[in-house]
């Protein structure tokens, strides 16, 4: 070596701030994103863990006064799944009526979409404009409107049945019957959630290339291949999405259920999994096992969507 020659650092010297520089850049977003998630853990995870405590114990409304509790284990969960109730009547209202609406919604909001996106600009604003009313609605005034169609004696199906001779002057009372019961609960919830499923799906058409289209059209392809072969897969993640939210909103469906006729009764014919927690827990005061069932419908959300998701990505290669 000779003299006066400067000895240069391990790695060459600049190297190290250079690492530290992107490594402070890749921590940067998780840093951002602390305090959002923070607030969702605080505001998720803290009723989740005290549902999840309240299953383990014997809380009934003595036990609300008092402040305590037993812990009895297994023992709710052990009633629940135990319970014929749950199978023959809780559980066949939650999966059947959730999969029926959840196809209904996606299958017509997929209609409406593709509608729309044959629309001029003009007529497609005040299209939209009418069909975001019906989601914009609360779900109680909704609910409440589907209601006054269907009343024994003054609802409009009623009324045109009667004049028809369908049914006999005194009525029919729709929400007596499990079927027509959640036939209307359906109605209700495909009416005010179509309109997501549809501008969500636009939104990913408007997106959608016309060269391929015109390919598969000069191609000599239908309007069922174009949309099978070239549309659902490329809008394939905003299928998932769609399917995904919709899923999870109507397996814990409660006020369009609660305010039907019948609906909020225990150990009715009518009652799905989240309006049969909230009967046991404030109708019943048995919050131990109402918190049991909260605690099963949220594994069965979780259980499902992770199946979906890794079904519907398989292919391409997400799992």
């Amino acid at each position: 070596m000779r003299i006066g020659t400067p000895v240069r650092p391990p790695n060459g010297g600049r190297r190290a701030p250079l690492l530290g520089m992107r490594g402070r850049r890749a921590l940067l977003p998780w840093a951002l994103l602390v305090p959002p998630l923070g607030v969702i853990g605080l505001l998720l995870l803290f009723p989740i863990g005290r549902i999840v405590w309240l299953s383990f114990r014997d809380y009934k409304l003595r036990n609300l006064v008092s402040g305590e509790s037993d812990f009895i284990g297994l023992d709710n969960y052990v009633r629940l799944l135990t319970d014929p109730y749950l199978w023959q009547i809780v559980m066949v209202n939650t999966v059947v009526f959730a999969v029926v609406a959840v196809v209904t919604t996606v299958v017509l909001g997929t209609l409406v979409a593709l509608l729309l996106a044959n629309l001029k600009p003009v007529t497609r604003v005040i299209v939209v404009s009418c069909i975001m009313v019906a989601w914009a609605m609360p779900a109680v005034s909704g609910t409440y409107v589907w209601i006054w169609i269907f009343d024994v004696d003054q609802g409009v199906v009623a009324q045109a049945l009667k004049a028809l001779g369908v049914i006999e002057p005194s009525g029919y009372n729709w929400f007596a019957d499990r079927l027509w019961f959640y036939a209307i609960v359906t109605l209700n919830i495909v009416h005010s959630g179509f309109p997501f499923v549809a501008i969500t799906v636009l939104a990913g058409l408007l997106t959608v290339p016309k060269e391929l289209h015109e390919a598969a059209r000069i191609d000599g392809a239908g309007a069922w291949k174009r949309f099978w072969n070239v549309t659902f897969p490329t809008l394939r993640p905003v299928f998932a999405v769609v399917t995904v939210l919709s899923t999870i909103w109507d397996f814990k469906v409660f006020a369009q259920i609660y305010l039907m006729p019948g609906g909020d009764v225990g150990g009715s014919q009518m009652l799905n999994l989240g309006v049969w927690s909230y009967v046991r827990s404030f109708g019943q005061n048995d919050f131990g096992m109402g918190s049991a069932i909260a605690a099963l419908l949220t594994l069965l959300l979780l259980g499902i969507t992770i199946v979906y998701l890794r079904a519907l990505f398989r292919e391409d290669g997400l799992r």
